[in-house]
């Protein structure tokens, strides 16, 4: 018998009603809900849970070389989300497993929650609560948002979707980006540059770019000592972009004024020395998550788990790798 079941392994659905899963079974196929004993499944809880799966509904659980090896009868892996880092994509493909992300599907949200947090930041939210809890009411002046500098770092559908948030602020808009869409740079009269340029001049510095070998650390001790020791960092991409001990050292040191973090090297966050601090804002990775954005994933990872159970081509923008498909 041909495997029929969708594991889905969505620790904040696995004990509540999630209509859009309806679609699956009404597809004829068997939903199964796992979460592993801390949150995330492991490699061998995952290797446990796969036999008869024939598509994951996936979050951030690794798909390495052994997992992908003890699971024969997976065909899709359909994120539920954009990020792909946890997944072996060259194994997948060789194994040919349909690699599959929600494209499109939460990146307004993750550009909310990214001004959201320059603005808290900017405006001091957290510090005002402070002054008022401990009896204290008196007036602190710090910059404003409106026509501050905001350097984008990864100029993407969040980047842009960012960028165009900042235009009703009159904000001056510079970018860093290896492949522009210049029509849009164009448009919203965004400065393309180097990201060392763009480090020196802007206020706030928000991340929106992919994990990689490449982008690894790509916010380091040399680059933070390029900032304004008045601007603040924003990181809701990934936590490897950031190394957390340059900018522990950068923010208690008085050479950053704050950040805001929602990501971070090792997920989730327990114990860290940036708990101390009174300059940051820290999340435990919601930014891309909201109650439109949730619908809207899960919907395009369904798609493509049921184009392919139908022998069709899951949408261009969320099929990682077509090679997986090629041969059949």
């Amino acid at each position: 018998m041909a495997a029929n079941r969708v594991l889905v392994t969505l620790a904040h659905i696995y004990d509540r009603e999630a209509p859009y899963l309806r679609r699956l079974e009404s597809a004829g196929l068997e939903v199964v809900r796992r979460i592993g004993k801390n949150g995330k499944l492991t490699e061998d809880e995952l290797i446990e849970a796969l036999p008869g799966v024939f598509a994951t509904l996936a979050g951030s659980e690794p798909y390495t070389e052994r997992v992908l090896a003890g699971a024969p009868d997976l065909r899709v892996i359909a994120r539920w989300g954009v990020g792909y880092d946890a997944i072996d994509l060259e194994a997948a493909t060789r194994r040919r497993v349909a690699v599959c992300i929600a494209a499109g599907g939460n990146h307004e949200a993750v550009a909310d929650y990214a001004f959201a947090l320059m603005c808290a930041l900017q405006r001091g939210l957290r510090h005002n609560t402070r002054l008022v809890t401990q009896g204290v009411w008196r007036t602190e002046f710090r910059p404003g948002i409106w026509r501050a500098t905001v350097g984008i770092v990864g100029l993407g559908r969040i980047g842009k979707a960012f960028a165009r948030r900042c235009r009703g602020f009159e904000m001056r808009l510079l970018a860093t980006e290896p492949a522009p869409d210049l029509a849009f740079v164009g448009e919203h009269r965004v400065e393309l540059m180097a990201l060392e340029r763009l480090l020196q001049h802007a206020d706030i510095v928000t991340l929106h770019c992919p994990a990689s070998p490449a982008t690894r650390h790509m916010i380091n001790v040399e680059r933070l000592a390029l900032m304004k020791p008045t601007a603040y960092l924003i990181n809701t991409a990934r936590g490897p972009l950031v190394d957390e001990a340059a900018l522990y050292d950068a923010l208690v040191g008085g050479r950053l004024a704050g950040a805001g973090l929602d990501v971070f090297e090792r997920e989730p966050l327990t114990a860290s020395p940036l708990f101390a601090l009174d300059n940051v804002l820290l999340s435990p990775h919601v930014a891309g998550v909201d109650l439109t954005s949730e619908v809207a994933m899960a919907d395009r990872a369904i798609d493509a788990i049921l184009a392919v159970r139908h022998g069709r081509v899951p949408a261009g923008d969320c099929l990682l790798n077509p090679g997986a498909l090629a041969v059949r």
